[in-house]
């Protein structure tokens, strides 16, 4: 299929670059380096062997979510921010931003989604999980009272936000000590995001704000598979549940979330992902450049959907959700 749009595909600069290596092989890391800080020749013409028209930008992980100090990641959201609105501007008719938040600082945050909205153009935001606050023990979510204000602005800005994987803090892995190879992209980063996103939904948010858009990765990091026994284990005990949202938590993924396919390339997930909530709300994604192209590409155009899903899913889905001109993408 040609004409598809990708929306989870990264790109580092030179001081977030390190984040990005974590427990990578040696032998590995000149290869990532070079794909993360390539945005305009490379990653073109792989998009155009692959039938990809359009990428959707944002930093790599977990960058500015990681750095204590409000003012610094301020700084570098912004620095970021500045710097793919440039490379964008090469090229918009095949690049498109995601802007970097820094929510340590809830209002800051506000700030600079609005300007990366109405001055550079930007289509979202993405962020890497939770953040790290200087002074406070521990992770820092979203779903917290300290980010009321800040979802209200997101709500008015009517962009989508992209709820992106991190690994849990070192005192929160203790389960997977002596198992190294369970952090990231195999369990971690899905198991962590996941309880993210149900935080958000449990919290009462989508009440508050019913026309905010939450997309996840990798297929819905396996909550598809978990929603109906989320909202009906023990149902014989007609227990009230104990968080404040008014609605089964599944009704607010079906109308409060997107899923896209990064780095999850496996047809019977993605059906799995389609009877739960629906083809209208699946976007094609590849997790470039820490999954490849055409693997990404090669998969989706011929999994065994049908053809109004695989336009929907590779396209149309992401034109309506980020307000893309027909002309552009």
């Amino acid at each position: 299929m040609d004409g598809k749009i990708g929306l989870e595909e990264h790109f580092a600069l030179e001081e977030t670059l390190q984040d990005s290596k974590g427990q990578m092989p040696d032998v590995i890391w000149p290869e990532l380096r070079e794909r993360l800080l390539d945005i305009q020749e490379r990653r073109l013409r792989l998009m155009d062997a692959h039938g990809m028209e359009l990428m959707l930008l944002s930093l790599n992980a977990p960058a500015v979510q990681s750095v204590a100090d409000p003012a610094r990641a301020v700084d570098l959201a912004s620095r970021a921010n500045d710097y793919l609105a440039e490379e964008v501007a090469k090229r918009p008719d095949r690049f498109q931003g995601l802007a970097a938040l820094p929510l340590q600082d809830p209002d800051a945050s506000a700030r600079e989604l609005e300007r990366c909205v109405r001055d550079l153009g930007f289509r979202g935001a993405l962020v890497n999980g939770f953040s790290e606050i200087a002074g406070v023990d521990g992770p820092v979510y979203y779903d917290l009272p300290r980010y009321a204000g800040f979802w209200a602005a997101a709500e008015a800005a009517d962009v989508p936000f992209y709820l992106h994987p991190r690994n849990p803090l070192p005192q929160d892995a203790r389960i997977y000590a002596g198992h190294p190879w369970l952090m990231g992209p195999t369990w971690a980063f899905g198991q962590e995001t996941a309880v993210h996103a149900l935080r958000l939904m449990a919290s009462g948010l989508f009440d508050r704000h019913p026309s905010l858009q939450i997309i996840l990765g990798h297929m819905g990091e396996g909550l598809p598979y978990s929603m109906w026994r989320i909202d009906n284990r023990n149902a014989w005990m007609k227990l009230k549940p104990a968080y404040p949202a008014e609605k089964p938590l599944a009704d607010y993924f079906h109308a409060n979330f997107y899923l896209t396919t990064s780095g999850n390339f496996r047809t019977q997930t993605m059906i799995d992902a389609m009877l739960e909530i629906g083809s209208d709300r699946i976007l094609f994604s590849t997790d470039w450049p820490f999954e490849n192209i055409d693997h990404a590409a090669d998969w989706f155009d011929a999994c065994s959907i049908s053809e109004a899903d695989r336009v929907k899913i590779g396209r149309t889905n992401a034109q309506k959700l980020f307000k893309l001109d027909a002309g552009k993408a």
